[in-house]
């Protein structure tokens, strides 16, 4: 990267549409893919990028989330010249308080930004799912002299009024923010991805803190504070695979796009050609039994396959007992699937144990969700 850039990822979401998945664990660390969490993946894209310094904001059940993230090894960043460090709200000689909008995570965290003398300032969310490296946004970022610069992803034009809409002109200056428009004159949606020139962001955050009436919000306050004074903000288009995993069916959709049966999709396009790092359990390998079945399925490492499973993400430790069905569904972490159970359409909670005969069936509209865990 051309100038010293520190990543911020927003971390502390509660996640509320991921229901009881996200009752004691922050949304950035709920299980993806058989083998990832979902903060791996705005983590992995900052090590790919060669961004060695990010810091990651935690409040909601933050406790989990920062003993996996640890000192950042799992990326390499962890090193002499690298830093990985979770900042969560804390006490001041000002008080206590959490933070209370995107913009105001930053800007109580301004103190840990002046110590690294960033030149841009990297703002990502801890809950997309996508797979790319920063590079292009920061040519695009540097070569236009923007002092902002944000990453747009084109949706269908039928749903775009659920999003924020940044229209530009033909050379990728935006010029006008539409939030959750009735009539949109654009489809590019905000990906809650901004590259700021460092003096700007924090002479805008400033500012903003000392307004009662702001909300402190990026996309609310801040990004149309600095269009309404004349900043120079860019567009930067995004084309890979992305998507906010901010509900179950979104998540089910999100790891159902992983498999091999997928006609649009891929894992390596997903991937994008990127490694993304992750935890390693060490866990035994996968086991298949002569007595499975097993048609178009992710199965991790130290999983335990006795029935069948189709169509379905299976992550590690998991144990599908003979005479259990599995079918378009998510299991994750340890969960167990006993003898004569069906899951069909469903996410599997992580350790959450399926009884004998006991069936857990959604719908391709409305996913099933199931959490209980084995009474001891």
């Amino acid at each position: 990267m051309g100038k010293k850039i520190v990543a911020m990822i927003l971390a502390g979401g509660k996640g509320t549409r991921l229901l009881d998945l996200t009752e004691k664990v922050a949304k950035p660390a709920v299980s993806f893919g058989g083998k990832y969490r979902i903060i791996d993946f705005p983590l992995s894209n900052c090590a790919n990028s060669g961004i060695n310094t990010v810091g990651v904001l935690t409040q909601y059940e933050s406790v989990l989330l920062d003993e996996y993230i640890g000192n950042g090894e799992k990326w390499g960043l962890n090193g002499v010249h690298s830093l990985t460090t979770t900042l969560a709200p804390r006490q001041t000689d000002k008080g206590m308080a959490w933070y209370t909008g995107t913009a105001n995570a930053i800007y109580e965290n301004l103190e840990f930004l002046d110590s690294t003398e960033p030149d841009y300032v990297l703002i990502l969310s801890g809950d997309h799912i996508y797979s790319t490296t920063f590079n292009d946004m920061e040519l695009l970022h540097s070569e236009s002299k923007a002092d902002l610069t944000i990453a747009v992803y084109p949706v269908p034009w039928e749903e775009a009024h659920r999003f924020g809409i940044l229209v530009a002109d033909k050379k990728g200056k935006i010029v006008e923010f539409q939030e959750k428009p009735a009539n949109p004159t654009s489809n590019l949606a905000s990906m809650g991805i901004y590259m700021f020139k460092y003096d700007v962001l924090k002479d805008a955050l400033i500012r903003d803190a000392k307004n009662p009436k702001s909300e402190h919000d990026f996309g609310k306050n801040v990004i149309p504070m600095l269009l309404g004074e004349g900043k120079k903000l860019m567009a930067y288009k995004y084309e890979g695979y992305w998507k906010d995993v901010g509900t179950v069916s979104s998540l089910h959709e999100a790891n159902m796009d992983l498999l091999p049966s997928n006609k649009n999709l891929s894992l390596e396009k997903i991937f994008n050609g990127n490694v993304i790092y992750s935890e390693d359990y060490s866990a035994a390998p996968q086991f298949v039994s002569r007595y499975a079945k097993i048609k178009d399925a992710l199965i991790n490492q130290g999983a335990f396959i006795y029935g069948e499973v189709t169509h379905s993400v299976i992550s590690n430790g998991v144990y599908i007992e003979r005479g259990a069905v599995v079918e378009n569904s998510v299991v994750m972490a340890g969960a167990e699937i006993c003898k004569g159970a069906v899951v069909r359409n469903a996410v599997i909670g992580p350790n959450a144990f399926v009884k004998e005969g006991k069936k857990i069936v959604g719908t391709s509209k409305e996913i099933a969700l199931f959490v209980e865990k084995e009474e001891k």
